[in-house]
């Protein structure tokens, strides 16, 4: 994408599953310098390229000294770094908010006064403005109907993020675009990538890692709520081009919803990954998890087409056969992050 040739490109959590993707397309599209901040609490130190145009600094984005270091000299910001996800904001809000809420306030209060910077993109999630509901699911807009009633800290923040999105545009002509995330997937998703964050979900992050990682070992897959919730299930590639034609396209202030408008239930998901895997693992049907209302969502690709071009262009099937052919040739990658947590974790 010529949008991108030839520009200095700050990412905060680009060590992370998408950070690490967008850093490699960028290097693609011949990104002249792409500067790194995260501080490898959900991410691995080798998902950064081997690449003399990539920076790295370890450490939070909110970090003062990092902040301080910042100049005046970046085209683009991708805002991607989050504290993942909704289980580990229950088991510790305040590391959420500090990680999530806190990181943005204190970004966006460094970059208010910047010039040169054209876009800034931040990521929100699809699960924070999506109905609560098991019953049938309607596509969600991008309306700014938001509830009181969340499931969790971790939808809070990404909405309090939202909210400094649109106040720092509005007060000081800070050029945010906002893009919400549906329920990304692809290769280099590593389980327990990271730190100990305090529960299972450390490891077991997401349904699609988890559930290719246990197909691939024979084991039961989970289903919560015998698997009747849906969810929108995007590939990591289509997410990237998103992300940069809301940099290149987006209006600053406005919001996108980064979806494909298709909604696969969690057990056709399992059925679909034991069958491409080839595995003979079974599904274990679990109750309903307790926090969690979001039942069945899907988000609306109507605006994000008709203003962006964007436009999903890889199906669940292909998309997870790209992934678990990942993981096969990545598995002892995986397991080996995944010790790293033997002590907390039976598994």
């Amino acid at each position: 994408m010529i949008q991108y040739q030839g520009t200095r490109i700050l990412i905060s959590g680009g060590a992370g599953f998408v950070g690490s993707n967008l850093t490699k397309r960028l290097l693609r599209d011949e990104a002249r310098v792409i500067h790194i901040v995260d501080n490898l609490l959900s991410s691995e130190r080798h998902n950064i390229p081997d690449d003399r145009r990539v920076q790295f600094t370890e450490a939070s984005v909110g970090d003062d000294g990092f902040l301080g270091s910042l100049d005046d000299d970046y085209d683009y910001v991708f805002h991607v770094s989050t504290y993942h996800g909704n289980q580990s904001s229950i088991h510790d809000p305040l590391a959420d908010h500090e990680n999530n809420t806190l990181t943005t306030l204190k970004l966006y209060e460094r970059l208010k006064d910047f010039r040169d910077v054209k876009k800034i993109v931040y990521t929100g999630a699809g699960c924070a403005v999506a109905e609560k509901t098991f019953d049938s699911a309607e596509a969600t807009e991008e309306s700014d109907n938001v509830s009181l009633h969340m499931d969790s800290p971790y939808s809070m923040s990404k909405i309090f993020g939202e909210y400094y999105s649109c106040y720092y545009h509005k007060q000081h002509g800070l050029p945010v675009v906002r893009v919400r995330f549906q329920n990304v997937y692809g290769p280099g998703e590593i389980l327990g990538a990271g730190d100990w964050r305090g529960t299972p979900a450390t490891v077991w992050r997401n349904v699609v890692p988890t559930f290719i990682y246990k197909a691939l070992k024979g084991q039961s897959l989970p289903l919560e709520n015998e698997g009747v919730a849906t969810r929108d299930f995007i590939y990591v590639a289509d997410i990237v081009e998103g992300l940069l034609l809301a940099g290149s396209k987006g209006e600053p202030g406005d919001v996108y919803n980064l979806a494909t408008g298709e909604e696969t239930s969690i057990l056709n998901l399992a059925e679909l990954i034991v069958e491409i895997a080839g595995s003979s693992a079974a599904v274990e049907l679990k109750p309903k998890r307790d926090w969690d209302n979001s039942g069945k969502r899907f988000g609306s690709t109507v605006k994000s087409e008709m203003d962006l071009g964007f436009k999903a262009s890889t199906g669940i099937r292909s998309g997870l056969e790209a992934t678990i052919k990942w993981f096969r040739e990545n598995l002892s990658l995986i397991e080996s992050v995944i010790d790293k947590h033997r002590k907390y974790l039976e598994y």
